[in-house]
């Protein structure tokens, strides 16, 4: 895959998309990389910990990361971990990994607790899925991966997931916008007023790094499409290959607008999606898109070797995100999500260069030849699942106009 550098991605930046220079932000590949990393960081904590989280499962992994948090609280540290109350529902039962934190002096906050899990209700769409946590304001990790084992015991292999570790004046970002969410779910629980937060006497700019780089964030308020966004201008300014991993993707109009467009004009643009069922309705109803994407001009490959849980994207060479937000509606309208955007070519060829990896090694092209061979009800079937999920939005009346046809 060819790619190009140089392209001036300030010219249709998003509000919120400030972008920071003299960072350093390295690449972490599956938990393999990432864990380790962590680890490590939160043992040479000596101020303050703060992490976030949608899983936090109580697994060898999870086992790990409340032992060294904990060892970390008992060392004087400060300790916040906050977890989302439906994907970290069983966070406070059996094991209790929460209890076992706050024995040890951390603390620990739920987002939106599951109170009554059989009720039906809109706000309990609105999820944490940002896979955060900044050490001591200095170093800082972003991305896809939960705390949870690589394997996946359902559909029997491993993750292929991403994050990065940044440290450098974006690190101070991450860090605020942590402090402001945990101050905010003070509010929510009617405090009288919001958990005292000492800030880390290490936190502060100082060059770490060469990289420019920008944190976004999507939230319900002024940041509700800043994720998209940034994806939009990329993709209108791309001028020779977009490369796009996406766990789940069942873009929009204007998202899926913005693909074709760039095919249309010679992009080369390259979509990476999960192979096997792991939610089947929106496993079909994304086969659903495909005809139409392949007509344009798009290509697209399954991965088949494991789960992919990535969330990434490359552009040009120059310009790539790694983060938590999927190309779907829950993470574009729905949950809050989290993601770096880095402009520097090495960073952005060693994740290009990662994501071929995997399709050279787990990965099949998706043909129209393939689409035209599927029987009528295998058709039928996944544009009932389409459909499904539409009217599903349109009940909920969180799809807007970029869900209708």
């Amino acid at each position: 895959m060819s790619g190009m550098t140089g392209i001036d991605f300030h010219r249709r930046r998003p509000a919120g998309a400030d972008f920071l220079a003299d960072n350093r932000v390295l690449l972490l590949e599956n938990g393999t990389q990432f864990f380790p990393a962590l680890l490590a960081a939160i043992e040479s904590a000596t101020h303050e910990i703060a992490l976030e989280t949608y899983i936090f499962a109580a697994d060898a992994t999870g086992l790990r990361i409340v032992a060294a948090l904990a060892a970390a609280a008992r060392r004087g540290v400060a300790v916040r971990v906050l977890v989302d109350g439906f994907g970290a529902r069983d966070f406070q039962q059996g094991l209790n990994l929460g209890l076992a934190l706050t024995a040890a002096g951390a603390e620990v906050e739920v987002y939106r607790a599951e109170a009554a899990r059989l009720k039906l209700r809109r706000h309990r769409l609105r999820r944490l899925h940002r896979k955060l946590a900044v050490i001591d304001g200095r170093i800082a990790f972003v991305g896809g991966i939960n705390i949870i084992d690589d394997d996946d015991a359902i559909l029997h292999g491993s993750r292929l997931d991403y994050a990065v570790e940044v440290s450098g004046p974006l690190a101070g970002v991450i860090h605020a916008s942590m402090r402001h969410l945990w101050r905010l779910v003070g509010w929510a629980k009617l405090q009288r007023r919001p958990p005292s937060l000492p800030v880390s006497p290490l936190a502060g700019e100082a060059p770490a790094g060469t990289m420019a780089a920008a944190f976004l964030v999507r939230d319900n308020l002024r940041h509700r499409r800043d994720i998209e966004e940034a994806y939009l201008a990329a993709i209108a300014g791309a001028r020779a290959e977009v490369l796009l991993a996406s766990a789940y993707f069942l873009p929009g109009r204007r998202f899926r607008h913005a693909l074709l467009a760039a095919a249309a004009r010679g992009v080369a643009v390259t979509i990476v999606l999960q192979g096997r069922v792991e939610y089947a309705l929106q496993h079909y109803a994304t086969q659903a898109l495909y005809g139409n994407l392949l007509a344009g001009g798009v290509r697209i490959f399954e991965y088949h070797a494991g789960l992919l849980h990535a969330k990434v994207a490359v552009v040009d060479g120059g310009w790539a995100t790694v983060g938590s937000s999927n190309i779907d509606p829950f993470s574009l309208l729905l949950a809050r999500e989290a993601n770096v955007v880095v402009q520097d070519a090495g960073f952005a060829k060693e994740l290009s260069a990662s994501l071929q990896r995997a399709l050279d090694s787990g990965a099949s092209e998706v043909v129209l030849a393939d689409l035209q061979r599927r029987s009528l009800p295998a058709r039928i079937l996944r544009w009932a699942a389409y459909g499904l999920v539409r009217l599903l939005l349109g009940i909920t009346r969180y799809g807007g106009n970029d869900y209708r046809e």
